[in-house]
């Protein structure tokens, strides 16, 4: 495969991280589209197991997202600078500290997000929890999952 089409498959998987963030794109779904081309345009043993590994995983996030409430962001003040600043926290997070980090990323970018807006730490912290409360929990569970397959997908082709 050559480098204009693992360009293009990246670019994909980036629009589908940020259709997380965003309503109405299906970010998740996106970046496993983009997974699967990869895996039909070079249909390797590591490119289908790759595969088969972010179905699974996708479908496990999903149903874990079932079992969530359902999202209501707007309800508790959640802006889509909000999004921006989360979504900067988790994907700084799973470089710096390898995967899990995403998680403690994400939280800590919308805890900034609310400190520099509200500028005391009780009122940020109370204000992240009805947040995460509201929906957060979700978009983390599926922001999650689609960095994951991404760093699947980008260790499979820096692999072999």
């Amino acid at each position: 495969m050559g480098a204009w089409d693992l360009l293009l498959i990246g670019l994909v998987m980036l629009f589908g991280l940020c259709g997380v963030l965003l309503p109405g794109v299906p970010g998740s779904w996106l970046v496993w589209a983009a997974v699967s081309w990869w895996a039909l345009k070079d249909p390797q043993a590591v490119s289908w197991w790759v595969l088969v590994g972010t179905t699974v995983v996708l479908f496990l996030s999903q149903v874990v997202r079932w079992r969530l409430p359902p999202r209501r962001l707007r309800a508790s003040g959640a802006t889509p600078r909000m999004a921006v600043y989360a979504g900067t926290g988790a994907l700084l997070g799973f470089f710096l500290l390898p995967v899990l980090g995403a998680i403690p990323g994400f939280v800590g970018g919308v805890y900034l997000h609310e400190r520099l807006r509200l500028g005391r730490h009780r009122e940020a912290v109370a204000s992240v929890r009805r947040a995460m409360r509201a929906g957060g929990t979700s978009v983390l569970v599926e922001l999650f999952t689609c960095l994951l397959i991404m760093g699947a997908w980008l260790g499979a082709v820096l692999w072999g």
